[in-house]
């Protein structure tokens, strides 16, 4: 590979879009390529070049970037008709930064490589479209390390945070658990707001008053005042892709036998929110479903 690897990214959504152009704004030569054509507008006036179909991608690009909505469509990226597979991948690489289960996502791998030698990192990410378009996502990667050094000149440009957890599949299994708090936190921080909004205290001040304190976390700033000035327009997310996560979580800790009532809670909010019509509300809106359900009893009244 040159100095300066050709990049393609698969998947221009709200985070595709960050990526692309963040990599094309540090001198990147990006080719990209989305299931829905009218997406590419948002990158192409910036340099990006238009492939016809993921194949294309492919044969253009010595780095392979994907970041599309879960494994099912990774898999069609990858293994359907003009899919990355039809392209000859030896010496390049699949930089997966979907959010995906860690087991489809070790079975595509190998898949992958015996059928076209293409490598594979999985590498999710956390911080969202504004971190994509600024380059201080904390990504967790699986892949070999010969890989992972092969991928750190874009990874510089795209991430304060980056850290190998193991082969490929580790990165996947990390977000699993990175979901787990997150998820949570979004139901936990919409219930704080309702109740500093009901409480009668001075709402406004409540990040500042917990600075510093066990309660203070980049979440809670992050979230807390989105969901109190009601900002949810253009969404950062989607609630879709929040409860999708959630359910991944549930089914890895099944499988290994774990139980989780918090994180299933915080999952069935999210069920009743995205099944209300909000799939692709910005999943901090949650806020505004919790008024609309009936009060709960107080957890001292005695069972019935």
């Amino acid at each position: 590979m040159s100095a300066k690897p050709r990049i393609g990214f698969i998947g221009i959504g709200l985070m595709g879009e960050a990526f692309t152009r963040r990599l094309l704004d540090r001198a990147w030569s990006v080719t990209v390529w989305n299931l829905e054509p009218e997406r590419l507008d948002k990158v192409a006036p910036y340099g990006a070049l238009i492939a016809k179909s993921p194949r294309q991608v492919a044969e253009s690009s010595d780095i392979v970037c994907m970041c599309v909505y879960d494994a099912s469509a990774v898999a069609n990226c990858v293994f359907g008709s003009d899919g990355v597979s039809e392209a000859a991948g030896e010496q390049k690489l699949i930089v997966d930064f979907s959010t995906c289960n860690p087991e489809a996502t070790r079975e595509m791998a190998a898949r992958l490589y015996h059928q076209s030698g293409f490598r594979w990192i999985d590498a999710p990410v956390s911080g969202g479209p504004p971190a994509a378009r600024a380059g201080t996502l904390t990504i967790m990667a699986g892949g070999a390390c010969e890989d992972i050094e092969k991928i750190q000149a874009l990874i510089a440009d795209v991430a304060a945070n980056f850290t190998r957890m193991g082969e490929v599949g580790a990165g996947q299994t990390t977000k699993i658990i990175n979901q787990a708090v997150v998820g949570v936190g979004f139901a936990l921080i919409a219930e704080a707001v309702m109740l500093a909004e009901r409480s009668g205290i001075e709402a406004d001040l409540l990040i500042n008053c917990l600075s510093g304190g066990l309660a203070d976390s980049n979440l809670l700033r992050y979230l807390y005042p989105q969901m109190r000035s009601r900002d949810f327009d253009p969404p950062r997310a989607y609630a879709r892709q929040l409860y999708k996560d959630l359910k991944n979580v549930h089914e890895f800790a099944s499988g290994l036998g774990l139980a989780l009532p918090v994180v299933d809670t915080a999952t069935a909010q999210y069920r009743s929110f995205v099944g209300a019509g909000n799939e692709m509300a910005d999943p901090a809106a949650i806020v505004d479903h919790y008024p609309t359900q009936a009060q709960p009893p107080s957890p001292e009244a005695p069972s019935t």
